[in-house]
């Protein structure tokens, strides 16, 4: 992941801002069965076809970033420090979707979220609040998460 466009550490919550570039196919083997929680079996025998991370996890190449996540504030959501998260700025916002926003001139990883009337970046974590958007802020959508990489802890 190379062009790096932005290092910003705000909220918590990202370190690091990576414009997607895809130049080059690397199909990896795919499984045609499902594989099953419990004794082992020979996955040889059941390679279908390849399957293309690229192709398969961006839709919109030329909107579509990787952001690094620090802070916890979305652990809840199974976003935590270190993740590397997919963001497709063709993707429109709404209700419930995880979204990475510019408050106030600072980036930062929350849920889009309307409760009565009113629009929320809400964490997924208890220790933090969620900031309710109002007139009285500098607000904007930068772009809607589709998928989180993490390392299996």
């Amino acid at each position: 992941m190379k062009n790096n466009i932005l290092k910003h550490r705000t909220d918590d919550t990202i370190s690091d801002l990576f414009h997607c570039k895809i130049s080059i196919s690397l199909p990896r083997p795919l499984l045609g069965n499902e594989v099953p929680v419990g004794f082992p079996s020979p996955a040889q025998d059941y390679i279908e076809e390849n399957l293309d991370l690229n192709e398969h996890l961006i839709s919109h190449p030329s909107a579509t970033y990787f952001v690094k996540v620090e802070g916890y504030s979305m652990v809840d959501a199974g976003i935590y420090p270190g993740d590397i998260l997919i963001v497709d700025r063709a993707v429109e916002p709404a209700h419930k979707k995880i979204v990475i926003a510019i408050v106030d001139g600072e980036l930062t990883v929350k849920r889009l979220y309307k409760k009565s009337g009113k629009w929320f970046l809400a964490p997924e974590n208890p220790e933090f609040e969620p900031l309710e958007i109002t007139r009285d802020i500098n607000f904007h959508i930068w772009g809607v998460v589709i998928y989180s990489i993490h390392k299996m802890r």
